[in-house]
C-alpha cells in the first residue's frame, strides 16, 4: 500500500505538470502562482519507456485484484467473505475490522482509475504514437 501511495505522489508530480508553492514562513504573504516543471527530452523518454508501462501495469493489477470475486485473495469480496466467516464464528471485532478494510480498499478504485487516466493522457500527449 505504501508503494501505491508513492506511485500516486510520483505520478501526480510528474503528470500534473505544475506544482504550487506556498510561503510557509509568513502566512500574510500571498502564495506565488503555479510553477512550471520542465522535463528534459531524456526525462520524458525515460518516463515513456520505463515508468509509464510499470505504472499502467501496477494500476491494472491492483484494480483486477480489488475488483475480483471472492476467490481472489485481497479483493473486496474476499475480505467481505472473511468478515462473514468471522461474524459467524462470533468474532464481531475482527469481522468489523475486515469490513472496514474492504470499504477502504473499494474506495481506492477511483484513485487508481485516475492514475491510469493521467498515465494514458501523458503518454498520448508526450510519448508519440506508442
Amino acid at each position: 500500500m505504501k508503494l501505491m501511495v508513492g506511485t500516486v505522489l510520483a505520478v501526480g508530480l510528474v503528470l500534473g505538470g505544475a506544482a504550487t508553492a506556498s510561503a510557509a514562513t509568513d502566512p500574510s504573504t500571498p502564495a506565488p502562482g503555479p510553477v512550471t516543471i520542465t522535463l528534459s527530452p531524456e526525462q520524458v523518454q525515460n518516463l515513456c519507456d520505463k515508468r509509464l508501462p510499470k505504472i499502467e501495469q501496477r494500476t491494472t493489477r491492483l484494480l483486477d485484484r480489488i475488483q475480483g470475486d471472492a476467490s481472489v485473495r485481497g479483493s473486496v469480496q474476499w475480505l467481505k467473505a472473511r468478515a462473514a466467516k468471522e461474524r459467524d464464528a462470533g468474532r464481531e471485532t475482527s469481522a468489523q475490522l475486515l469490513e472496514e478494510r474492504a470499504d477502504r480498499r473499494g474506495g481506492r478504485v477511483d484513485q487508481l482509475n485516475q492514475i491510469k487516466q493521467w498515465a494514458s493522457d501523458f503518454q498520448s500527449q508526450h510519448c508519440g504514437s506508442k
